[in-house]
């Protein structure tokens, strides 16, 4: 039996082939010619930038450029056809793309070169870095936050070291304070005595407090409501804030019970309120809340110590004025204060760490700059017991989902992470970094159906702003807006809160799932 030799294919066949390659291929791959015109681009580049062909098809590739690329583009094409030095081609290197919408993204780019017809061509292979950015990052504000974590440890066990031999250094003194007051017949003598033995017992008091915070002060732990024990330490609040500061709380009922020692834990909230109300000097409001929450891996990510599980959230917000971020990393160590001289020792906050991590929960801080800070207690659900519905029973993606929605959050990684979540619930995305971009979105007449901001962004426009500016723009659009601050402090007054729908973070998809949707079901107001 004898073989047939195969035919070479046809010069139309093998274009065909080539058209298919470039068709399917999952890389964007764009060719422009010796003057930078693009001559040919295949689908993937048109999913990448969001052009079509007819829109890029002789037009300079400058414009998937954003600056400083744009601008050096053709100097450095003029500068290699004049002397023939790579700076890009057959090297590759990271950099910047930029999309129709205006939005830059990460990118590789691979350049070749080849001539056809006596003219030069290049072709370029994109690689979209976005998701590999993301992932760096992630991984860096984790390894950030471990850090800090290993560091308040190593912190808490000195600190543990010298409180207990300090405890040991006292009770020498004290012991023969006392046996010294029994030979003593001089009323002037027992005086200096006992002012050195009172000097002694606040020494003994720090020695306490440093060892609330290094987790190994005696704790009497039992089950406790967190509710009953915030009401009944009510009274005792208020004195302490005074009245130009007012409480308000918001207990949730059915609130699940937890372990921790119960003079401890009020001994805590109270060192919470007096540095709230250090933060406020010319009053303003503190709010107290409850609430019962299930954490999910997401939010263990960002927390390394915090594990997936059931929790009561205890959350304590004022309107004061707020940390910069390397106050806030540094707020719970001990004898660190921000306070005048003379105003605090630095340990209430250090005790109320220590107290709240021995109690086999976490503390996370949400601060900003002239608008206050909101601190969230998690403490651990005693019992096994799942409720009845939890968050991921309700579902994580919505079959009527067809609306289009402009996610506003300064913060990269949020409205990253805010993305992904509203693809996969099924809505359309349009995203915008601040109050201004996402106002040019809508007044360019792009389709939205729902605006989901955050509250507080840097650049001089709120939330608040961006909703109310858009209903201007759009009468009729809906609104969500998102914030890790307590839900009173982000509403004005009741009507208010009447029209605007706040999520609080952090928030489960589930419960972006119902938001969305309860709030696209409305009728517009």
């Amino acid at each position: 039996m004898t073989q047939t030799a195969r035919q070479p294919a046809s010069p139309e066949a093998q274009a065909a082939k080539l058209r298919g390659i470039l068709e399917s291929a999952v890389t964007a791959i764009i060719t422009i010619d010796d003057g930078g015109h693009i001559e040919s681009i295949n689908p993937a580049t048109e999913r990448l930038f969001g052009y079509g062909a007819t829109e890029l098809i002789g037009q300079n590739v400058k414009m998937l450029m954003p600056e400083p690329y744009k601008a050096e583009h053709d100097g450095y094409v003029t500068n290699y056809l004049g002397t023939g030095v790579k700076k890009i081609i057959g090297i590759g290197r990271e950099v910047s793309g930029r999309r129709k919408d205006g939005t830059t993204f990460p990118l590789h780019l691979s350049v070749s070169e080849f001539s056809a017809d006596g003219r030069r061509y290049f072709t370029g292979m994109i690689h979209d870095l976005s998701d590999r950015r993301h992932v760096e990052e992630a991984l860096r504000e984790s390894e950030r936050r471990l850090a800090q974590a290993q560091k308040m440890e190593a912190v808490g066990q000195l600190t543990g070291g010298i409180a207990h031999d300090f405890n040991n250094l006292l009770l020498v003194i004290t012991g023969n304070h006392e046996l010294l007051e029994l030979q003593l017949d001089r009323d002037e003598q027992k005086v200096l005595l006992k002012e050195a033995q009172e000097a002694a017992m606040l020494g003994s008091k720090l020695t306490d407090q440093l060892l609330t915070f290094a987790r190994r002060r005696h704790m009497d732990a039992q089950v406790i409501q967190i509710n009953d024990q915030l009401v009944g330490i009510t009274d005792m609040l208020r004195r302490t804030l005074g009245e130009h500061v007012m409480l308000s709380t918001s207990l949730a009922r059915n609130v699940w019970a937890t372990r921790a020692d119960t003079g401890q834990f009020q001994s805590a909230i109270v060192n919470m309120a007096v540095n709230a109300r250090d933060a406020m000097p010319e009053g303003g409001k503190l709010v107290i809340e409850t609430r019962n929450i299930e954490l999910d891996g997401d939010h263990a990510d960002f927390h390394p110590e915090l594990r997936p599980g059931q929790y009561v959230q205890l959350s304590i917000s004022d309107t004061g004025s707020g940390m910069a971020p390397d106050v806030r990393d540094r707020v719970f160590e001990p004898f660190f204060t921000t306070k005048e001289k003379g105003r605090g020792t630095g340990l209430g906050l250090a005790m109320f760490y220590g107290f709240v991590k021995q109690s086999g929960g976490h503390v996370t801080i949400y601060s900003e700059v002239g608008h206050g800070t909101t601190c969230n207690l998690y403490f651990p659900r005693v019992d096994g017991i799942a409720p009845r519905q939890s968050a991921r029973d309700k579902g994580t993606t919505d079959p009527e989902a067809r609306e289009t929605i402009l996610i506003v959050e300064d913060d990269e990684r949020v409205r990253q992470l805010t993305i992904t979540r509203l693809k996969l619930i099924g809505y359309q995305v349009l995203e915008a970094s601040d109050g201004p971009k996402a106002l040019d979105l809508l007044t360019k007449g792009h389709p939205v159906d729902l605006v989901f901001t955050d509250l507080v962004m840097p650049g001089g426009m709120s939330g608040r702003e961006v909703a109310a500016r858009a209903r201007q723009l759009r009468p009729g659009i809906k609104v969500l807006l998102t914030s890790g601050y307590a839900e009173e402090l982000v509403h004005g007054d009741s009507s208010e809160r009447e029209r605007l729908k706040v999520l609080r973070k952090p928030y489960h998809q589930a419960d972006l799932v119902t938001a969305l949707r309860e709030i696209l079901a409305t009728s517009a107001v």
